[in-house]
């Protein structure tokens, strides 16, 4: 025998002797079952288990579907029923041709994405919602309407800076469309309407914003400050006002006293406008139009 054949010839006899114990063992095992079989599991036994089935992990409980209710509010009672003015011929003509030519004068206004979003038709919980605009939120703008429009089109990454209206109306009735109705301004944070709010993002809150229409009214110059009230919005500016509350409602079916102002409907208290807010002035023109009930 050479001694390149010794490692093979090795080789081969350990692979032998391997085979002989492997199959004492099969015999000893399967064959003749030990005295303590009860104690310890055979081949057949090992293989058994390992045919079966993985036992079935824990099921985690389901994600909680049901969304959070908003804090118990008072209801809205809308000043736009207080009273029934008298319509003078002129106001009716001048608001009915303002209506009627409203999507000609109006001005776009292309905002930066991020201070906008899409109507939701899912919560964060997976329930569907309903994203049709159902309430009108009057706001104003407390500083100059191009503050306002400058504001929306710079780009806000952080979610506190973000904050956009649908539509803006300047002191002198400049009528600006900053946002389509079929997308979400981020008019409103933590908020509620009637015992109602949507919640998309559960760290923010549940918030009117999904079904919501925002229209913001440029303050006075006496008003850029946080003073209680100011002196008060132009004839032009509600008369801006009416004609876009009236177009809406029309377009979505909202009724009056589905009208309301950014201090109702924000949870935090912490806003008040629109301050100095004449309801009578908005009562006289949209009864003018049609759209106020006595």
């Amino acid at each position: 025998m050479n001694t390149e054949q010794r490692p093979l010839l090795m080789a081969v006899a350990a692979a032998a002797l391997f085979s002989m114990v492997g199959l004492g063992w099969l015999a000893r095992n399967l064959l003749m079952p030990p005295s303590n079989a009860g104690s310890r599991p055979s081949l057949l036994e090992l293989l058994e288990e390992v045919r079966q089935a993985p036992s079935s992990p824990e099921v985690a409980a389901p994600a909680r579907r049901t969304p959070p209710r908003p804090p118990a509010a008072r209801n809205w009672s809308t000043p736009l029923r207080a009273s029934c003015p008298s319509v003078p011929a002129e106001l009716r003509d001048r608001l009915e041709a303002r209506l009627a030519d409203l999507d000609r004068v109006a001005t776009r206004l292309r905002i930066d994405p991020s201070n906008y979003g899409e109507r939701y038709r899912r919560d964060a919980y997976g329930n569907p919602v309903d994203p049709t605009p159902r309430v009108i939120v009057l706001h104003e703008t407390v500083y100059g309407l191009s503050s306002a429009i400058n504001t929306f089109v710079t780009p806000h990454p952080r979610d506190d800076d973000q904050v956009s209206y649908h539509t803006l109306i300047g002191q002198k009735g400049e009528v600006v469309r900053a946002l389509d109705p079929s997308q979400r301004a981020f008019g409103a944070g933590n908020s509620a309407f009637n015992g109602r709010w949507v919640v998309t993002n559960p760290r923010v809150g549940g918030s009117i914003n999904n079904f919501a229409l925002h229209l913001s009214l440029e303050t006075p110059l006496d008003g850029e400050d946080e003073e209680q009230g100011h002196s008060g919005y132009t004839s032009a500016q509600y008369d801006a006002m009416a004609v876009v509350l009236a177009d809406w409602m029309r377009r979505y079916s909202i009724p009056v006293d589905h009208i309301t102002t950014h201090r109702h409907v924000d949870l935090a208290a912490a806003r008040a406008d629109p301050r100095s807010f004449d309801w009578s002035q908005l009562q006289q023109r949209l009864l003018a139009l049609g759209f106020s009930r006595c």
